[in-house]
């Protein structure tokens, strides 16, 4: 499917995937109202989209959730939590469609894998891969410019490691790349941009032979510089910090429930502007220090900025899993609200599928009927055989 370019600045300045060549970066529409927001708006978002359906059918909640028996999208959600994994190694692989209310041709793609290299240490790879779709680019009067590909993609390496027997400690460095639209218009020449970002997460256990027992998680995303795609300005990419809280209540040997809820702020600056001309900090880490303190209205308007993921998953016999969850977002700063619903199913306790759906609190959100579907493995390295010799 082409679409206009028109179209795509329409669809990315709404729902959150900021084209920042057009000089939109200081306020954004609710694609649910027609009120103005004033919501952080950094580019390459797509960095932070929920890979996975397990998170995604629980509010999109995922920071302090239990490895269990081999989870290989920890190093999206906290790298710290792979050595506490049941598995010595695992691989996932993610799908989700989006925006298909709008267009047929965009979607997420997430492959991640890792491997332990000693009891207490592991390695992981990541592909987090969105594409945009085809567009055809036309001028102000309609004179078309050609038509062009857009897509945005990482390639994250990771390394987690326990600190103790509860505590644990993962870092990522990833290399990203965006394409928005590669073409000359208007005396602005809008080019692909790629850097370099780091993640690091810490993840703590009670990990007690007891009914009830308590996760709790710290993720800090995409700490790095800003990008400017050939432009005179710059923009942020989505530093993002997620807190999060899980407990675990085994019931018996059968079942299992965990509730989980996390909190996110995105750790980039709030649009001010000062005679007409948008502000921003000199410096990438002034941006995310400053992010705590820099909104207009004051503390009022930073709370607002926090953004609320609650889950709830059923676990029957490790085989069969019902998950549900809620998003809540400010209406002042993008109010994306809705429920989530999914479930699980494993064989042979190695192989796994994960399905989400999302379901909007408002009629005429684009993002209904969102759907994620994730296809997972896990094994276990070959024993070690001990050998003897004779005399």
């Amino acid at each position: 499917m082409i679409k206009k370019i028109t179209s795509a600045l329409r669809v990315t300045l709404l729902f959150g995937l900021t084209v920042p060549a057009v000089n939109v970066f200081a306020q954004t529409t609710n694609p649910t109202t027609t009120t103005f927001t004033n919501a952080p708006n950094p580019a390459i978002q797509s960095l932070i989209i929920t890979p996975d359906a397990r998170s995604a059918a629980m509010g999109e909640a995922g920071v302090a959730l239990s490895p269990g028996d081999g989870d290989a999208n920890s190093i999206f959600w906290n790298p710290g939590k792979i050595p506490f994994s049941g598995k010595d190694m695992a691989v996932s692989v993610s799908y989700t469609p989006w925006l298909r209310q709008l267009v047929n041709d965009m979607g997420l793609l997430n492959a991640s894998f890792y491997k332990k290299i000693q009891a207490n240490q592991a390695l992981g790879i990541s592909i987090h891969y969105f594409d945009q779709g085809k567009f055809q680019a036309t001028d102000g009067i309609g004179n078309s410019l050609g038509d062009f590909s857009s897509k945005e993609y990482s390639i994250s390496g990771s390394y987690s490691r326990k600190l103790s027997e509860k505590l644990g400690l993962g870092v990522n460095v990833k290399y990203i790349n965006s394409q928005l639209f590669p073409i000359t218009a208007n005396a602005i020449v809008v080019q692909n941009e790629s850097t370099v970002a780091a993640d690091i997460g810490l993840f703590h256990t009670s990990k007690r032979d007891k009914p009830w027992n308590y996760n709790w998680g710290v993720m800090i995303q995409n700490i790095s510089g800003r990008v400017s795609y050939g432009l005179s300005e710059s923009n942020f990419i989505p530093t993002n910090l997620k807190a999060g809280f899980a407990a675990i209540n085994t019931i018996d040997q059968h079942n299992k429930l965990t509730l989980t809820m996390d909190i996110n702020k995105l750790m980039v600056p709030t649009p001010k502007k000062v005679n007409g001309i948008l502000q921003q900090p000199e410096t990438a880490i002034g941006g995310i220090l400053g992010s705590f303190s820099d909104a207009p209205e004051g503390f009022s308007e930073e709370i607002k900025e926090i953004n609320l993921s609650l889950g709830a998953e059923y676990l029957y016999n490790d085989l069969f899993a019902l998950r549900g969850g809620y998003y809540y977002e400010d209406a002042y700063k993008g109010n994306r609200k809705y429920f989530t619903a999914g479930f699980g199913v494993k064989l042979e306790k190695k192989f796994g599928l994960d399905f989400a759906y999302l379901i909007p609190v408002t009629s005429g959100n684009a993002l209904a009927q969102t759907l994620r579907l994730s296809l997972h493995a896990t094994f276990n390295s070959a024993p070690k055989v001990a050998t003897t010799t004779t005399k």
